[in-house]
This record gives C-alpha cells, sequence and structure tokens, in this order.
C-alpha cells in the first residue's frame, strides 16, 4: 500500500468506527446528558480523570465546562484529576500511582457529583480505584472506555453509564471519545441554553 492509500485507510477506518458507535452509544450517551445536566444544575460537580491520551481527554472536556464549549455562559462545576503535579506526585510517591484518583474522589467527591472515568482499555488500575472511590462517595459514574470494556465492565454498577466504543483499536476509540466529549458538552449547553446557536 503507497503511502497515500495509507493515509485515506485511516479515514475511512474511522468513519466505520463512528457509525458503529452512533447505533451502539446514542442513547446512553443522551442519558449521560441528563445525567449531568441534573449534576450540575443542582450544584454538584463533575471530576474526571485519565491517564496518557485520555488524561488530556480529562482536562480537555473539564476546560469546556469551567471554561465555554460553543456559546457563552456561567461557568460549570469540574475538576480534572490529572492536572495537580503535586498531588500526583506526591501520592504516588506516597501511596503508589494507583491511588492517585482515588484520594483526590475520596477528597473531593459528594454524594450526587459525578465521575467521567476514561480508559480506552478499561482496565486502568488508578481509574477502576476511582470508581470504586466513587461509589463509596455515593457519586455516579459515566464510563468511557473500548476493547469490550474491560474490567471496567465489572466495576460499574447498573446505576452507571457505560459508553464502550465497539472497537479494538486504541486510536479509533480516543477518536470516539472526543465525539463523546464534546457532545456530552453540546446536550449539556442545548439544555441550558437552548438548541439555537
Amino acid at each position: 500500500m503507497d503511502m497515500t492509500s495509507r493515509m485515506a485507510s485511516h479515514f475511512d477506518d474511522a468513519i466505520d468506527v463512528f457509525k458503529a458507535s452512533a447505533k451502539a452509544l446514542a442513547a446512553p450517551l443522551a442519558a449521560s446528558v441528563d445525567l449531568l445536566f441534573g449534576t450540575l444544575s443542582n450544584d454538584g460537580k463533575v471530576l474526571a480523570c485519565g491517564n496518557g491520551g485520555s488524561a488530556a481527554d480529562a482536562q480537555h472536556f473539564i476546560a469546556e465546562l469551567v471554561g465555554r464549549f460553543e456559546r457563552d455562559r456561567l461557568p460549570l462545576a469540574g475538576v480534572a484529576l490529572n492536572t495537580d503535579t503535586s498531588i500526583l506526585t506526591a501520592v504516588g510517591n506516597d501511596y503508589g500511582f494507583d491511588t492517585v484518583f482515588e484520594r483526590q474522589v475520596a477528597a473531593l467527591g459528594r454524594p450526587g457529583d459525578v465521575l467521567v472515568a476514561i480508559s480506552t482499555s478499561g482496565n486502568s488500575p488508578n481509574v477502576l480505584r476511582a470508581i470504586d472511590a466513587a461509589h463509596e462517595r455515593e457519586m455516579a459514574i459515566i464510563a468511557l472506555t473500548g476493547k469490550k470494556g474491560g474490567k471496567a465492565t465489572s466495576a460499574l454498577r447498573e446505576s452507571d453509564i457505560h459508553l464502550c466504543v465497539p472497537h479494538d483499536r486504541t486510536m479509533h476509540i480516543q477518536e470516539v471519545h472526543i465525539l463523546l466529549l464534546h457532545a456530552l458538552c453540546d446536550g449539556v449547553d442545548t439544555l441550558l441554553l437552548g438548541d439555537s446557536l
């Protein structure tokens, strides 16, 4: 395959994954919007976490809530748990890297808050421990995964929402995760501001 064809194939593959994800995830995505809106409109907050590219996605998502998405509005309460290097290094050094999100959820989470837990494999130990800590704090969870959900599938409760991209390749899972997070922002803003841009 020549390089131009190889590059074109990325678009074709991504389109297939996006179409499959639309069929599988539209309904739970809409439920996630309702959950987030209910939390934020009742003075709750959103905590988000992930590793690597998923850390960047968590940070990006929270920036859209606290700042703005496509329209001006009041800031919405959110914290990305992977952004404070002092907490990450102190907790990682003293208690182990698997606890870096768990301890922040225990410190900051309150009943009625939401944890957005992002792991392409669904197997990240620190994200799984954050899910357990959120359950202990009576928080709801929206999990973004792929690869059939991994261990997150059994860690989640029936009341949680699992947005599992139906694909095994990390790059395409992450591409869909970005769309899911943008769709969540759009949905919340639509409920807050109406559906016109």
